[in-house]
């Protein structure tokens, strides 16, 4: 038996009463200001990255704000965005692009935010726009001067290691060189599918720490045991220091691509892929057990009465040269109607493994057994000796900061993969004779409502 106690003493440590009254506020900040004199009335510091902010604003004679700058017609990103045409990102030879790229490499940032799939994720954003937020791939948003905007990816991994094996597609990193290298692809294949990417490197400090807004992004950087400034992603999955990109101590190698038109001043469709993947460890779509797949995709439209089957085609072809299989959707600008082109965006997955070569991307071409002449022609022509993919793609790819933006394996990969893929083309002609499987796509149709009368005929 327990002791017994007298009546008023409990055996548990009195509290105040929920509703008990709090002492003046003014007499805590006495309180505060005695023990704490060389401190403010707050109950914190200011966190140093705010405090950073601040200096850096005051330094840089920001903390009034800034007058609205004026919308130069000769910027490089308008005349970008006017180039857009139902033939492609960009007219070839464009000059807008060549200063496009010259201004993501040296314009000053102003601002640094996160993207719109990852304030979607955070729940910030309206998610109605957004195809599927990646969650495991930290990317931001820097804002340039004269209205200018790119996608910021940084580099997560060196251009020598290879993806392991055991990966499956849908967990791979992420790599800026790769989206890099794919628009040079695409301008090579003559695609222009892809919007204008370079290489650059960033200060995360002063380009991304110092200057953006976001006091979500201002709490995620930090400084590693090796005195790197470093940052992560604020996202359900790989998003924790362990999976954070650090500087060296603050530059930082990062992919820089181009934004296309606001969705309201250009609006897009986003559509699924009809050779999407399962995306589960085990899980099998229909393609991939069916060799008559295409037949069931042929009476679907606008795949039974456009040109969409041969742009599937085409980006099915790319994806093969870079190893890409993560193209669950592609996007189309509405005004160009259902023959307009398909948008190659996100291609951050690709150029993983030089030593494999997955046949299954191809799978459009090898079970609908139909290609362009345009495409046929060009790739004929990178195949030939004195034009080969491979020394085009070295020549090309000098041009950025970031060379030698591929390895040697990555580039001579391409020359083999393009072997296999006319090597599929060849196999079709045999099998249903040229005239059935080279499609003419020289002739411009008279109008888009002409094209699909004669097309459903």
């Amino acid at each position: 038996p327990q002791p017994s106690r007298p009546a008023s003493v409990s055996p548990y440590p009195r509290r105040a009463p929920l509703l008990a009254p709090s002492p003046p506020r003014s007499s805590l900040q006495a309180r505060r200001r005695k023990i704490f004199p060389h401190r403010a009335a707050s109950s914190c510091p200011e966190p140093l990255s705010s405090r950073r902010h601040k200096l850096y604003r005051n330094s840089q004679n920001l903390s009034s704000p800034a007058a609205p700058l004026p919308l130069l017609p000769e910027a490089s990103w308008l005349q970008f965005h006017l180039g857009i045409s139902r033939d492609g990102l960009y007219p070839r030879s464009s000059p807008a692009v060549t200063r496009l790229l010259r201004d993501m490499r040296q314009s000053r940032t102003i601002s640094a935010d996160y993207s719109q799939d990852e304030k979607a994720l955070l729940g910030a954003c309206d998610c109605s726009q957004v195809v599927k937020p990646s969650g495991v791939h930290l990317k931001l948003v820097l804002k340039f001067q004269d209205f200018g905007k790119a996608m910021f990816k940084p580099m997560r991994q060196k251009r020598e290691e290879e993806t392991p094996e055991d990966f499956f597609y849908f967990v791979d990193f992420q790599r800026h060189n790769a989206e890099i290298a794919a628009f040079h692809l695409d301008r090579i294949l003559d695609f222009r599918r892809v919007p204008p990417t370079v290489g650059r490197l960033i200060n995360v400090t002063k380009e991304i720490l110092e200057v953006t807004k976001n006091e979500v992004l201002q709490s995620v950087f930090f400084v590693s045991p090796a005195s790197n400034v470093c940052f992560f992603a604020k996202c359900p999955y790989m998003c924790k220091t362990e999976y954070a990109v650090c500087g060296n101590p603050h530059l930082l190698e990062g992919s820089l691509s181009a934004f296309l038109p606001s969705l309201n001043l250009a609006p897009r469709l986003s559509i699924p892929n009809p050779w999407i993947r399962s995306y589960s460890f085990d899980g099998k779509e229909e393609w991939e057990v069916n060799p008559l797949y295409c037949n069931t995709v042929r009476e679907i439209y606008p795949y039974s009465n456009s040109n969409r089957l041969l742009n599937i085609v085409d980006m099915a072809i790319f994806d093969f040269l870079i190893g890409n299989m993560d193209r669950h959707h592609y996007e189309m600008f509405t005004k160009f109607g259902d023959d307009g082109f398909l948008l190659h965006l996100d291609n951050a997955r690709g150029f993983g493994r030089h030593s494999h070569d997955e046949i299954s991307i191809l799978a459009p071409l090898s079970q609908c057994c139909t290609i362009k002449r345009t495409t046929l022609l060009r790739l004929q022509l990178l195949a030939e000796p004195e034009y080969q993919l491979s020394d085009v793609m070295r020549e090309s790819l000098l041009q950025d900061p970031l060379a030698p933006v591929l390895t040697e394996p990555h580039l001579l990969a391409l020359d083999r993969r393009l072997q296999l893929v006319l090597d599929a083309v060849g196999k079709c002609i045999d099998t249903f004779g040229e005239a059935t499987v080279v499609a003419n796509d020289t002739a411009q149709p008279q109008s888009p409502a002409a094209h699909r009368a004669q097309l459903g005929t």
